[in-house]
């Protein structure tokens, strides 16, 4: 086992900082506010702008965070759409 090949995708990770719309940098468990009404794809739920969304989670795409808005689980957004909170 070699232990460098871990440290260096440690380092990796580091680089690449997930960010919102307005540039700042989002982390796991922060709260963000959607910028603009967003339909989620396969069904006629329609998240409003101005939604507060609690407890993101950061994914392996810079440009997408997990999370859950009122009770559904596992929506997955762009943070373009999104401003810190």
């Amino acid at each position: 086992m070699n232990n460098t090949n871990n440290t260096e995708e440690d380092e990796i990770e580091d680089l690449i900082e997930t960010k919102d719309s307005n540039g700042n940098t989002l982390a796991h468990g922060d709260s963000v506010i959607l910028i603009k009404d967003l339909k989620l794809k396969g069904s006629s739920i329609v998240i409003k702008k101005g939604t507060k969304v609690k407890s993101i989670r950061l994914t392996d795409e810079p440009n997408e965070i997990e999370c859950s808005v009122d009770g559904m689980k596992g929506i997955v957004l762009k943070t373009e759409f999104l401003k810190k909170a």
